[in-house]
């Protein structure tokens, strides 16, 4: 007999594993289907920082998108009984005085003042920040390959995972969907940056973009803090940190090369010069399904009604998918509507 699901979910990154994980807590009957290639997930920071870049932006959903995120990272730790999310200030190295002028307009703004420290801190011995520091709140980082991890055998105990690589040509389409013996009502692509050979959705505005991330371990203890100075620093114990990240929209393939650690490495050691004899232990690269606009791919595909897509989400997967895990699951189970900037019916 054929196994009848209500979902078939190809890809267990981050956003295909939340949304089966949201699915079945719903009381659905899923399968998942994951090629177990290295995908960006799997070497991602996990980093969440509510304002982001040279303007000091905040997120203008961070209020709905954040809570949820914790929320979610907590219930799953609480189930799990394995600690997920850290939650840890970032120290952010004030550049330049337009990027001091800016911190003290945002300052000025209430909206800000959940996320942003009001006084400068000034920089320890082992740190190079003549302006200062700024010092931002509910900052945190996700080990993501843990929970992903975690998130699989639970999945292989539920007999709802699959390690195969997924064919195209296998899917029928015709009067029901059905893949190598599987019967479903929905199929939900959830490939990452794969999704660009995806027959039915290929049509989207990808933009990708490499991303090369190292790790390091130190012979003397470092800043418990995340540190933003253009890269970021992630302390993952006391002695153990990760550096990052490259963008690159240009070369796009899973190589690590020379030039970013180089150039990873020149920006850490003119910041924190003490740590240019940590030892070097891994140098990863892979590839971010982001999208022109920025915003997430998230839908039903415009002509064959029982296909989806949940990808999309770039740098701030773990920031983003908790929130529209949910959000999907109530469009496919009640009907909700979906957010205009995530549908995919906008490039249409």
């Amino acid at each position: 007999m054929p196994k009848q699901v209500d979902y078939l979910i190809i890809g267990q990154g981050l956003a295909g594993s939340l949304l089966a994980w949201e699915l079945i807590q719903l009381g659905c009957k899923v399968h998942i289907v994951d090629n177990q290639k290295q995908n960006a997930s799997q070497i991602a920071a996990g980093l969440i920082n509510p304002i982001t870049g040279m303007r000091l932006v905040k997120n203008e959903a961070i209020e709905t998108l954040l809570p949820c995120a914790k929320q979610s990272y907590q219930a799953l730790s609480h189930f799990f009984k394995t600690d997920f999310y850290h939650e840890k200030a970032m120290l952010r190295i004030v550049r330049s005085d337009k990027e001091l002028k800016k911190y003290q307009q945002r300052l000025l703004d209430p909206s800000y003042l959940n996320f942003l420290k009001t006084e400068l801190q000034t920089a320890p011995a082992e740190l190079i920040a003549p302006l200062g520091l700024i010092q931002q709140k509910q900052t945190g980082a996700l080990s993501t390959v843990p929970l992903l991890n975690t998130l699989r055998d639970f999945f292989q105990q539920q007999q709802c995972y699959q390690a195969k690589e997924f064919d195209y040509h296998d899917l029928q389409t015709e009067n029901h969907l059905s893949w190598q013996g599987i019967l479903a009502k929905k199929i939900i692509f959830c490939e990452g940056y794969q999704a660009i050979n995806n027959p039915w959705f290929q049509y989207l505005p990808f933009q990708l973009a490499k991303g090369e991330i190292l790790t390091f371990n130190s012979e003397f203890p470092i800043t418990p803090q995340i540190l933003n100075y253009g890269r970021w620093f992630i302390p993952s114990s006391k002695y153990q940190f990760r550096i990052g990240a490259t963008f690159d929209n240009k070369v796009i393939n899973t190589l690590a090369t020379e030039n970013a650690k180089s150039n990873l490495s020149a920006a850490l050691h003119k910041i924190y010069p003490s740590l240019k004899s940590a030892q070097l232990c891994n140098h990863q690269a892979n590839i971010r399904p982001t999208t022109l606009d920025k915003s997430p791919f998230i839908g039903q595909h415009p002509k064959y009604k029982n296909l989806y897509i949940f990808n999309g989400f770039g740098s701030k997967g773990s920031l983003q998918i908790p929130f529209y895990s949910q959000h999907f699951a109530d469009y496919l189970l009640n009907n909700t509507p979906l957010e205009n900037r995530v549908n995919i019916n906008r490039v249409l």
